[in-house]
């Protein structure tokens, strides 16, 4: 067959590119002074497939987003069995499965599931106010059940709020722009960036501290936009004919309250794993797994349980809740920390590595870091790659040592951190949640801008914030 040739054909390159590296220690760790930038190519498809595929073929890659998954992490296991053998293999699939991967999609999974279980009935009467209180309290809960569980709890009620209107295309925009994305920037509960920070060392609160500042320009600024611009846009309305509500004004009702709790559960579970250390591990393949982050784990797959059994399935239908997204996200997700793996031992070998040009990029002439550097760039590739792994490599190329970045390199990690979240809503494809809101909206009838339209709206708001923000903060 035509795609089983091609893909052997891709294999026996990869292959004969990597092997001759000789960039291995004796351990089987990979040494990334030694690695070809060859190394980086998966890494780069397939965060390239994951920007293009939604957008330019929807269909084709949803039927087979798992294959694209499994070709690009074949192009470093297979290479990478060939030139450091089964052990180093083995071992590095181990390392990054157990302490990176597994944590972080059961907490996707686990948030997903509650917030999922979590249904707001009724309709309130739009007015501004309305509108902006929402958008405000959907802003401090994305912090709390993550953007994507505030994105699919509080949009449907915000659409049956605006759907008697002409104008209500901004209403989301705002909404993608705030609770997708800027809102998750305050717990590693927030956004999926922050939380692989939490894995690799970050305090929980840290983010909480130092990023409310940055947070509440941003989000002051961009609601008080919205606040102006849905002002003249209901008093353009009011000049014109009324048209019929479809949903009227209802008393809200929330249903599937245990959720609350189970999402307490959740919370407790992560900061008992970065506050008790009994120090009690348990090794496997030559990975260990410290007993605090296994019970955490645990918790959080008895969470999702729990949420399964306890909520009623006409709470979960009426959110139309789904198990689509979380799949796509857990199988992507899988691809990308194989593929990302070479890439961090490069980043780590610094200056000495094959990317030492970006080292010197977000560096001063002096050694010291170049903050704005480091806000735009996660920045950028988070608009159109995906975040969370684009949060992983600049950490890395900040030195990847948590202790260090949170007291002497507190303000490098603040932009890295707020250049993942906030610039996440400059497109449709910068953070999971927006794609899923998209789809929502255009769903219940309004007109969403296309992709590039869109970005006519970030590039309008956010884009003279962001620079305001690196001016008060990164410079």
């Amino acid at each position: 067959m035509p795609l089983l040739r091609s893909l052997n054909l891709a294999l026996c390159i990869a292959i004969l590119s990597f092997a001759p590296d000789a960039a291995f220690a004796a351990e089987g760790g990979l040494d990334g002074a030694k690695l070809s930038m060859l190394w980086a190519l998966p890494f780069a498809g397939i965060l390239l497939c994951i920007a293009t595929g939604p957008v330019l073929y929807p269909h084709f890659w949803e039927h087979h987003y798992g294959k694209f998954a499994a070709f690009w992490a074949a192009l470093v296991i297979v290479p990478l069995w060939f030139s450091a053998g089964t052990t180093t293999v083995s071992h590095t699939i181990a390392h990054t499965v157990l302490l990176e991967y597994l944590p972080f999609i059961l907490l996707l999974l686990s948030l997903f599931t509650v917030s999922g279980g979590i249904y707001l009935q009724g309709n309130l009467h739009d007015s501004v106010f309305t509108n902006t209180v929402l958008l405000g309290f959907g802003t401090l809960m994305a912090s709390v059940v993550g953007t994507t569980g505030a994105s699919m709890i509080l949009i449907r009620p915000l659409l049956r709020a605006n759907d008697d209107r002409r104008y209500n295309v901004h209403v989301v925009v705002f909404f993608i722009f705030l609770v997708s994305n800027i809102g998750g920037s305050l717990s590693p509960l927030g956004d999926p960036p922050l939380f692989l920070g939490f894995l690799r060392g970050v305090d929980f609160f840290w983010t909480t501290t130092h990023l409310f500042p940055d947070t509440l320009f941003a989000a002051g600024i961009v609601l008080l936009i919205f606040m102006l611009l849905d002002i003249y846009l209901h008093r353009r309305e009011d000049r014109l004919p009324k048209i019929k509500d479809p949903t009227p004004d209802s008393a809200l009702r929330l249903h599937g309250k245990i959720n609350l709790l189970l999402l307490g559960v959740i919370i407790a579970a992560i900061l008992l794993s970065g506050s008790w250390k009994p120090g009690i591990s348990f090794t496997v393949l030559g990975t260990p797994v410290e007993l605090q982050n296994l019970l955490r784990d645990l918790i959080l797959l008895a969470v999702t349980f729990a949420s399964l059994a306890l909520t009623k399935a006409e709470h979960r239908k009426a959110n139309d809740f789904k198990w689509g997204p979380i799949e796509e996200v857990a199988i992507l997700f899988a691809g990308i920390f194989i593929c990302i793996v070479p890439v961090m031992a490069m980043l780590q070998a610094g200056s000495n590595g094959p990317f030492a040009p970006l080292v010197a990029l977000v560096t001063h002439a002096d050694g010291t870091p170049n903050n704005a550097a480091y806000f735009w760039l996660t920045g950028v590739l988070s608009s159109f790659l995906d975040n969370a792994p684009t949060y992983l490599v600049f950490f890395e190329l900040a030195g990847g040592d948590a202790k260090t970045l949170m007291s002497s390199g507190a303000a490098t990690l603040a932009a890295i951190s707020a250049g993942a979240v906030f610039m996440g809503a400059n497109t449709y494809i910068g953070n999971a949640p927006n794609f899923m809101v998209y789809a929502i909206a255009r769903d219940a009838g309004v007109k969403m801008p296309s992709f590039f339209a869109y970005m006519l709206w970030s590039g309008a708001v956010l884009i003279p914030v962001f620079l305001l923000m690196t001016w008060v903060f990164f410079i």
